[in-house]
């Protein structure tokens, strides 16, 4: 692989509350999830942060969720198909009222949380979810995890797909995610997590929280812009690839 995207979840102040570095991660990545205000972000940063990717070449992608502020859309929530899809209308809507005031546009769609690891094998949800997108934009891209059944489903309902690996998490065995309630879930080192990244653009494996090689089909890497040092996980990252010839490019620009 000579070329691979890097993303990040940004927009997600909210008032005095300040989540992330936005601006310093806006010129490390190459496409940005921006809150679209159900789990996080308010319409001034929000714009904020979309103009700032703008600015940079940076791919903007709506992060949409359950509407969960309080947890912070991680909390897994029964909703109706119908119900979630006017919600991911909503939000996707939002989005790209204010990307527009920018000059630029939305060009993909990536759950977010709960919502997103939900989706990732409930087919139920996850196609409320497509027909959201399909109603707004059938040209949006889904980014979900790599090897879910959630892509062959959007695939299947007419949508392009893009797989994602987790820059900062670890992975069970058969390619999920470990959950964050158990140790070990989020990974720190910036090192080991580049080392990590690096074998995944060039190898397309991953060594899973037991140990064993796990088969990791990603072309792009997510590096959650509310992990502890997640400025210096991304760097880290990104010099790795540059110094091994391999290219941050976002994936709507191939």
């Amino acid at each position: 692989m000579t070329a691979i995207d890097l993303n990040s979840d940004l927009g997600e102040s909210y008032g005095a509350w300040t989540m992330g570095d936005d601006e310093t991660m806006l010129s490390i990545v190459s496409s940005a999830n921006v809150a679209c205000g159900f789990h996080a972000g308010d319409p001034v940063g929000i714009l904020k942060t979309v103009r700032d990717a703008a600015a940079k070449g940076v791919s903007i992608g709506a992060h949409v969720s359950y509407p969960d502020r309080v947890g912070f859309g991680r909390r897994d929530m029964d909703v109706t198909s119908a119900e979630l899809t006017a919600d991911v209308i909503y939000q996707i809507g939002a989005l790209k009222g204010v990307a527009q005031a920018a000059g630029v546009s939305v060009g993909y769609v990536k759950p977010h949380g709960a919502l997103y690891n939900r989706i990732a094998n409930d087919a139920k949800q996850g196609q409320a979810v497509i027909d959201g997108i399909k109603a707004v934009d059938p040209s949006l891209v889904l980014m979900g995890l790599a090897g879910a059944p959630i892509l062959d489903l959007a695939r299947k309902s007419g949508l392009k797909v893009v797989a994602e690996a987790f820059a900062d998490r670890a992975y069970t065995s058969d390619g999920q995610l470990v959950s964050r309630r158990e140790a070990g879930a989020v990974l720190h080192d910036t090192d080991l997590i580049a080392r990590r990244m690096l074998q995944l653009a060039k190898h397309g494996t991953l060594e899973a929280i037991d140990g064993s090689t796990i088969k990791v089909d990603a072309q792009s890497i997510c590096v959650h812009g509310d992990s502890p040092g997640a400025v210096a996980i991304a760097r880290e990252i990104r010099k790795a690839f540059e110094a091994d010839g391999i290219t941050i490019r976002s994936f709507l620009t191939r």
